[in-house]
């Protein structure tokens, strides 16, 4: 069932709802949180799709916040709200409200989502293109437990990861964080199968893949070895190759969907690692609407520490154990060079003091 209002208000919304389910016969109907979609026209069917997609596994109200530019100052200063509700077999397993903002209410889109909130529901905002640089001070996002942008969308995502970086707050998630998922556990899970020290990291992909990026960072974070980042072809992320003292680890995915892992010593192996649709994405991250501890420590790792040496370890680090724990690795440019000439240069004031 689907209805549709013209210069609306949120009150005439909330009526319309109530009077759809009865209509479709299903006054009740069981959510568990509110999905906020922040996009433009141009995105909308594609981020409606996966929020539907999505809504299989979390049945959810979805509100669709569409910020339409107003082509002359005219325009601009006539506020509207038209509004398209649809239920039963248009919204599948939830509700659905797509909202379309002219004029100065664009400005005030909080008053016209906070009234159609779920009660005692948390609420998730995902901006799939266009994301503030803090998504915990925009308006929408105050209003969210869950705050869920997409670095991929950007023009300069390694730029951008810097700014999530220096303004993240707790409940911020990334969709190139999440895509990198499968990653972290396959090469958590080679790592436990060895028992060696690793030494160095490369971490291969596209030029401009944050998810690159934040796989690096991660490793960095947590292993406190020299993470080299290069560059592919693609698709995405195509390889990650670990230098240990019991020979390499390498996981290699050169054509997007089935990778291979050598372990030295152990036979070569094939694992599913296929590049997952956007509705997994978001399945994934409203599973869990608890901050992401291990997101925010690899993102304040930062980019520019990658590619950098790093001074050898006394004892080198144990491939065991180490994704649990945070590293904080060795500033770069403290060497042992200077002992020899510091020892000559302090045994001057000695021989000065022994002449007295």
């Amino acid at each position: 069932m689907k209805t549709d209002l013209t210069d609306t208000t949120a009150s005439k919304i909330n009526k319309a709802l109530v009077l759809g389910r009865r209509a479709i016969g299903t006054p009740a109907i069981g959510m568990v949180l509110t999905l906020v979609i922040v996009t433009d026209e141009e995105n909308a069917y594609d981020a409606l799709k996966a929020a539907s997609d999505a809504a299989h596994e979390h049945p959810s109200r979805t509100l669709v916040v569409i910020k339409r530019v107003s082509r002359s100052p005219r325009d601009r200063t006539k506020s509207r709200l038209d509004a398209e509700v649809r239920l039963g077999a248009d919204a599948g397993t939830g509700e659905t409200i797509v909202l379309r903002l002219y004029g100065d209410v664009v400005e005030h889109a909080q008053s016209v989502v906070l009234p159609l909130l779920l009660p005692d529901a948390p609420v998730v905002v995902w901006w799939p293109v266009n994301a503030p640089l803090d998504p915990a001070g925009d308006p929408l996002g105050a209003l969210a437990q869950r705050r869920v942008t997409d670095t991929y969308a950007c023009e300069e995502p390694v730029r951008e990861l810097a700014a999530r970086a220096d303004a993240y707050t707790p409940g911020d998630t990334d969709l190139s964080w999440t895509r990198i998922t499968p990653w972290r556990s396959m090469l958590a899970a080679a790592l436990d199968q060895v028992d060696c020290k690793v030494q160095a990291v490369e971490v291969e992909g596209e030029e401009y893949n944050p998810s690159c990026e934040l796989l690096a960072m991660w490793l960095a974070d947590r292993l406190d070895v020299p993470v080299r980042r290069s560059a592919s072809n693609g698709p995405g992320l195509t390889a990650v190759r670990m230098d240990t003292d019991c020979g390499p680890v390498v996981l290699d995915r050169a054509d997007g969907s089935l990778a291979n892992l050598s372990i030295q010593g152990q036979p070569a192996r094939a694992v599913a690692l296929k590049r997952r649709e956007t509705a997994e994405l978001i399945a994934e991250e409203l599973r869990r609407l608890d901050p992401d501890d291990t997101y925010a420590s690899a993102l304040r790792y930062g980019v520019d520490r990658l590619n950098t040496p790093a001074a050898p370890a006394a004892s080198g680090t144990s491939a065991k154990g180490d994704f649990g724990a945070v590293a904080v690795a060795a500033p770069v440019g403290t060497a042992a060079k200077a002992p020899a000439k510091d020892a000559a240069q302090d045994k001057a004031p000695v021989k000065k003091a022994a002449a007295k």
